[in-house]
Order: structure tokens, then sequence, then C-alpha cells
């Protein structure tokens, strides 16, 4: 029997590279079609190159030919890991596919943040033409919490632009240029903090009220990681309260930003739409990666990156 494997990452399409790596491998591809549940496409596939989509214990245990799922992503939190190991299933991810293109987003970011440039074409666009002051990046302190492969890539272009750089990691890392803190020092020391650190439950609301009062109140907060890792609520309490200067966030609690929360319309924060690994290159090496780890697993190979 021909094995087949699901696609479920939005980006990938019928014909694309991934198809093609799958069909050269032998396997017949399946694509989840926008709006279709899970449950309804898991049954009878083999392996699953998977996006974002919620792989719960219900979804795993309805899958019951499922061997292995890779994850197109350096994060794994949507697969429920406990149900996968109960069942049988390999879980892969892709980390340090989307290194680069996280890294120079959270330079996007900086910059907006440093140079006011999202208030500045608002204003244009509404007629005005107010010249407000923003500040240079040469000489400010950035603070990293995680120090892996994204963080360090962060930290090198942030010393090649004349920055101080600090880092705090539950396993203090060398890396050249970069200064080793506890997690108070980086707090209290960065005109811009950038998170780059797995959810767990240990992470949860990492930055919550406590966290945030030991910041600058010229300081602004930048989280491309993951949504939960701040408590939003006590972020936008510093903002409003202007104990912080602002945040930029391409993570949320919940994605899309909902129409009721406290962050819509704040001016000194900016949110972008989950968009720090999406770059065409960066997405080409992580569904590959995903893809090969699964076709790896399914012909008997012990592929990268293995979770379980």
């Amino acid at each position: 029997m021909t094995k087949r494997v699901l696609v479920t990452t939005a980006y990938l399409a019928p014909g694309g590279e991934v198809d093609r790596l799958l069909g050269a491998a032998g396997f017949e591809t399946v694509f989840k079609q926008p709006g279709q549940d899970l449950l309804d496409v898991v049954e009878d596939v083999d392996g699953i190159v998977a996006g974002t989509d919620a792989f719960t214990a219900k979804v795993i245990d309805a899958a019951s030919r499922l061997r292995v799922i890779g994850r197109c992503g350096a994060g794994y939190d949507n697969i429920d890991i406990e149900a996968a190991s109960r069942n049988g299933v390999a879980v892969t991810f892709t980390p340090g596919a989307n290194r680069r293109s996280v890294a120079e987003h959270v330079l996007a970011l900086m910059l907006n943040c440093a140079r006011l440039i999202p208030q500045n074409i608002a204003s244009v666009q509404a007629g005005r033409w107010a010249q407000r002051s923003g500040r240079e990046l040469e000489g400010a302190t950035l603070g990293i919490v995680g120090l892996g492969s994204i963080g360090k890539t962060v930290a090198r272009m942030a010393l090649a632009l004349g920055m101080r750089v600090l880092a705090y990691d539950r396993e203090p890392v060398a890396e050249p240029g970069v200064s080793s803190v506890s997690f108070e020092e980086v707090l209290r020391a960065a005109d811009f903090l950038t998170l780059h650190i797995f959810l767990s439950e240990s992470t949860r609301h990492l930055i919550d009220a406590e966290a945030l009062r030991l910041m600058k109140p010229s300081a602004y907060l930048i989280n491309t990681a993951r949504g939960e890792v701040v408590d939003e609520d006590a972020l936008a309490d510093a903002i409003l309260s202007r104990s912080l200067a602002g945040a930029a966030l391409d993570v949320l609690r919940e994605e899309p930003l909902p129409a009721d929360s406290r962050l819509r319309g704040l001016d000194n924060v900016i949110v972008t739409a989950h968009i720090g690994a999406a770059t065409v290159e960066a997405r080409s090496r992580s569904s590959l990666m995903a893809t090969r780890q699964v076709i790896d697993f399914l012909q008997g190979r012990t592929p990268e990156n293995l979770v379980t």
C-alpha cells in the first residue's frame, strides 16, 4: 500500500517542491484545504508535514495509521507530545530554518520602535508633518532572553550596529561580544528587550507585571517567540501607565488580534501578523527539512531533530 502524507502547512500547495519531493520518494500527497477539520483528514495518513494547526490528543488519537509528524517551524507547542508518544507517533521540528528571517524581523521591529516609523507614516497619511525625535541604536542596550540560534543571530546584528548586548539564558551560552547576565539584570538594563524562548509551563507569562516593573520606562519589548510568554494584560497596563515606552509583537496570545484586545489602537504598540518566519527562503528551508524528516522516518531511517 502506498503511504500517504498529509500536508497542513497553509503556504504549501500541490505541484510545489514539497509535493514533488514526496512524489519522488514514492508517497501520495494529500493537502488539507482551508477550513477543513483535521479530524476529517488524518484518519488514513501515515505522515504529516505540519503547520500551525492544533494537533490535540483527540486529533492524534483519531489518526490510526499515523507514524510521524514533521513540524515546519522551530516550535512544536501546537502538538500534544504526550499523545504522540502514547500513540507511537514520532515528532520532528526544524530548528534554525527560520533563524535569519526571524532575526531580520526583530531588527526591523526594533528600528520601527526606535525611529517611531509607524507613527510617522500615520501622521503623514493624516495630512500632518510631525518630526518627532527617535533614537539611534548605536550605544543602546539590547537585552536578549534566550540565546539560541535566533538569539545569537540577533546579537550579531545588534553588535554590528554598535549596540551593547546582554543576554539571559537558563543555561549560560558563550557568544563573542555578548555579556551573560541574570534575568533581573537583563530586564533592568535593556533599552530594547527581545524574547527568543520556547513556550512551556516555566516560560508562560515569564514577562508578567513584576518583570515589566523592572524595565526602564523608556524601554521597548519585542516578542517574536510565543504570545503566551507575555502577560498581555500586564503589558497593556504598563504601556497605558507609561511605565514602558512601547512594544512590538509578532506573536499574540490569540491570533488574529481580537477586536477587543486592550493592545489594539495603542500607537506605541506595533503588531505584525506572525510573519517573522514568513519569507520565501525560510519557508522553503523549513518545509523541505520537515518533509525530509517525514520521508526518512517512513523509510526506516532516524530523522534529524527528533522530539519523540
